[in-house]
């Protein structure tokens, strides 16, 4: 089933491109989800960034709250899915190295 078939998801994704600075994002992402999808989904990102640095389920678990069968369900996708959380967890990487370097060169 193609989640993105459609004027609604199509809408979705360009309004997530056009937003620029981090406030926008944070209050568009407050007038779309509830608190609870919020949560969620920062618990999704961080659990693949947690993987990606190779810990074990169980101190993901723990250092996030975040159940067995979400961490699975995260890697499933970190390993099979659409390369979504890699594309964003490589951009948030040469973003902060770039700040890093940025920061040493002052």
């Amino acid at each position: 089933m193609d989640v993105f078939h459609g004027e609604g998801p199509a809408l979705l994704v360009r309004a997530i491109l056009a937003l620029e600075t981090e406030e926008e994002c944070r209050a568009f992402l407050e007038d779309l989800m509830t608190g609870r999808e919020i949560q969620d989904c920062s618990q999704r990102i961080l659990v693949a960034h947690l993987l990606r640095e190779k810990l074990v389920y169980s101190r993901i678990a723990e250092a996030t709250g975040a159940s067995s069968a979400t961490i699975s369900r995260v890697n499933r996708c970190c390993t099979y899915g659409a390369g979504g959380y890699r594309t964003v967890l490589d951009r948030l990487e040469e973003a902060e190295a770039r700040s890093e370097e940025d920061t040493a060169n002052v």
